[in-house]
């Protein structure tokens, strides 16, 4: 069976919940019953935390069903003609089809953006003043949308910084931080404490 067949097969398992032979590794080939199991990969360990955390996640395997699954979450929740906060003006373009009005508005029903990277190891979205400029996450609004890509997955905060100084030729942007709580923690622990919730769609657009 062709690998990178076999690879995407499993991917969109991985996406779906299903889950794929302990006994084979991504390939399809067999591993020996006392071998250590391979390290996880990123895009399973992401998928598992950022829903573990609350988010809300959506496939595109081009940017037809990125807009297609953009006009849904609208749908779903009833923002068809709502304001949506978006600094990047690149964004706006690529939903020309909707009737969404593009502002920097904080009391719009939805914040619209792209991010940095997608950290596998806590399931959390990397974001800077990129995005937010010198907003706090409590300032913006509830409802978050975020527009990833699958080469955006990466393992950890660190390389994420690594990551964005080569990215920004060595001037990082301001304002780094990570949205991690997607949902409202009825018993808060440490590592959620102080931290602003949000409601949280991912569009991840598949380009590798």
């Amino acid at each position: 069976m062709n690998k990178i067949y076999v690879i995407f097969i499993n991917f969109i398992k991985r996406l779906l919940g299903l889950e794929t032979k302990e006994d084979t590794d991504e390939y399809g080939n067999e591993i020996g019953k006392f071998m250590p199991k391979p390290e996880m990969p990123v895009d399973e360990e992401f998928m598992i935390n950022f829903k573990k955390n609350g988010g809300k996640f959506l496939y595109c395997e081009d940017e037809n069903e990125l807009r297609l699954n953009f006009f849904e979450i609208l749908k779903e929740n009833h923002w068809e003609k709502c304001e949506a906060y978006c600094s990047n003006l690149e964004i706006p373009k690529i939903f020309e089809h909707t009737k969404l009005k593009f502002n920097k508005n904080l009391s719009a029903c939805v914040f619209l953006s792209d991010c940095e990277f997608l950290i596998s190891n806590t399931g959390a979205i990397l974001v800077s003043s990129c995005q937010m400029g010198d907003k706090r996450l409590a300032d913006l609004p509830l409802n978050f949308i975020i527009i990833a890509k699958t080469s955006q997955m990466i393992k950890t905060i660190g390389e994420g910084l690594q990551k964005i100084n080569k990215k920004h030729n060595k001037i990082l942007p301001t304002n780094i931080t990570t949205i991690k709580t997607f949902e409202e923690k009825k018993d808060s622990d440490f590592m959620t404490y102080g931290s602003t919730p949000k409601n949280l769609y991912l569009l991840l657009l598949e380009d590798l």
